[in-house]
């Protein structure tokens, strides 16, 4: 075979460039025998490569990778660009103009169009550098079997995209996306189930329809649940009747910010700040309950005013007068001690409370401390590789002492922090262990604490891992049904307990609104439908690390 017949490129694109899908069935053996030799000088230009069967690789394409896989059958068009490490299974397709670059890993079937950028990597934007001298980072990009991905896409660094999902044209795919999704839009969002067939006449009973129902009844009835628990004089109340609590305050703070975006109706955002700021002690930074003088670290309300009424603060555009000094002047051996005497083995729930309380001091103080670094160190030494948890079961209860307070514990600093658990898998065993206990959990039973703490952790360790995340979304679909079926009070919002009687804990009021408002997100997050809600919670149940807004 001659030099003229193995030259691997072209001198202009030919039809297969722009039509790879056609190069093994039209081509004749002189395209092929150049086909081939182009791909062994990609071969050994790259290094880290293998093609299967029946690959096509444009020459017009613009390959300047680390690491470079194909499957058998699967091919990347003319003027595509593809660079870094890129690995597809079979049938996978890098259609013309199409991007891919950073860390990008397809399963087979996958069929990215025209002008789709993937992009496996990012700058970072930090307002202290030049954006051209901030390095790279790259978490990479993940795309299961049989997805289809649309022309003029965007796909950003980080998300991983389930088996079957089809992506319209146009979408920006900024979050994960759960298996069989139907999704578009700037940015994305899951339309539908795939398995979904007549998808008009079914639409009307989906998850999805349901919760944007949901999320519109909310925020219509938002300005009359929250005025029925504010007085004529001013004082915020959980619900009519009950006394006066800082917290009735900041959970109609965070209600409006979510449902309003705003201040609570009949409140000036300045004047409720300057209020909620003047009820913070300068000598210790706590904040005492309404009628008391004084607080302590040791006192459990004023440990979770430092969360409501931080973020309150944060909410109106404000922030503490004065730092927690009641937890950032302990010495770390001080620190130390006090974890340690925490009574974790019987009383893990008001051991991380109190976590909580510190990790959310710590946050929102001016300056970078030490103890960050010995609260994370104690942390980290003692969580348990067996569960996953701090707490241990308990004969009366079960599991619901450990994970509650592993909820609490991890709010406070991994997931306010953004860092990664220390035994993910493990922690993903104990909680769904206990969320099947009918102890705890059933049609009608639940709590706002009880389903937040086991929901918020399994949604935290899905971030780092996918171990038994089809239990973990049934669970949530379950809960999901349990909170939409007529549980809301119209014009009151939610009880605390859901369930029917006259218990304090069973009339609709402020906690439990504010709290199953922020659980409903988490459980249709966790099944990749909570832009349907219409809302994103802002305040103490924000999902990103606080730093990142």
């Amino acid at each position: 075979m001659d030099s003229e017949t193995t030259q691997p490129r072209t001198t202009r694109p030919e039809r297969f460039d722009h039509c790879p899908w056609e190069f093994w069935s039209s081509s004749d053996a002189a395209q092929q025998a150049r086909q081939l030799a182009y791909q062994k000088e990609l071969l050994e230009r790259v290094g880290d490569a293998s093609f299967g069967e029946r690959v096509f690789v444009s020459s017009w394409a613009a390959v300047h990778a680390d690491a470079l896989h194909l499957g058998d059958r699967s091919y990347i068009g003319g003027h595509a660009v593809v660079t870094d490490e890129v690995r597809m299974g079979d049938n996978c397709t890098v259609n013309p103009y199409a991007t891919v670059r950073g860390r990008v890993t397809c399963g087979d079937g996958v069929r990215v169009g025209a002008h789709t950028s993937l992009l496996g990597f990012n700058h970072g934007f930090a307002p202290d550098t030049p954006v051209h001298r901030q390095p790279l980072t790259s978490r990479g990009i993940t795309v299961g079997d049989d997805v289809w991905i649309g022309s003029h896409v965007v796909v950003v660094d980080g998300v991983t995209i389930g088996d079957h999902c089809v992506i319209g044209a146009g979408a920006v795919v900024t979050k994960d996306l759960p298996a069989w999704s139907v999704a578009a839009g700037n940015p994305a969002r899951r339309l539908r189930d795939r398995r979904e067939t007549g998808a008009e006449p079914r639409r009307a009973s989906s998850l999805d329809a349901r919760l944007e129902r949901f999320g519109r009844r909310a925020r219509e009835q938002a300005p009359t649940l929250l005025e029925r628990c504010r007085d004529d004089t001013g004082v915020w109340r959980d619900r009519p009747g009950a006394a006066p609590t800082v917290r009735a305050v900041c959970d109609a703070v965070e209600i409006a910010a979510l449902l309003l975006d705003g201040p609570p109706p009949g409140e000036s955002g300045p004047e409720l700040a300057a209020r909620l700021a003047a009820s913070q002690d300068s000598a210790t930074g706590l904040v005492p309950e309404t009628g008391r003088a004084t607080a302590s670290w040791s006192d459990p309300d004023a440990m979770y005013h430092i969360l409501s009424v931080g973020y309150a603060l944060d909410l109106l555009g404000s922030h503490f007068p004065h730092p927690v000094r009641a937890v950032t002047e302990l010495a770390p051996d001080e620190l130390v001690r006090r974890l340690d005497a925490l009574p974790w083995r019987t009383e893990a729930w008001r051991s991380g409370h109190w976590v909580d309380g510190v990790g959310t001091a710590l946050h929102f103080s001016s300056a970078p401390s030490p103890l960050t670094d010995t609260l994370f160190g104690w942390l980290l030494t003692r969580a348990d590789p067996a569960s996953g948890m701090w707490g241990a079961r308990r004969a009366e209860d079960g599991l619901r002492q450990p994970v509650n307070g592993f909820y609490r514990a991890t709010r406070g600093t991994y997931a306010q922090f953004g860092l990664p658990l220390p035994y993910p898998e493990r922690t993903v065993d104990t909680v769904l262990t206990h969320g099947k206990d009918p102890a705890w959990f059933g049609p009608d039973r639940g709590t706002a604490c009880d389903v937040l703490d086991v929901i918020h952790p399994l949604w935290l360790c899905a971030r780092q891992t996918s171990h038994r995340l089809a239990e973990g979304r049934d669970w949530a679909r379950g809960q999901l049904d349990r909170i939409l079926d007529g549980r809301w009070h119209d014009g009151a919002g939610f009880s605390f307990a859901l369930e029917p009687g006259g218990r304090p804990d069973r009339r609709p009021g402020l906690q439990g609104t504010e709290m199953w408002l922020a659980v409903t997100w988490l459980l249709a997050e966790h099944l990749g439908v909570s832009e349907a809600l219409g809302y994103r919670p802002r305040g103490v149940h924000r999902p990103s690390p606080a730093a990142q807004g």
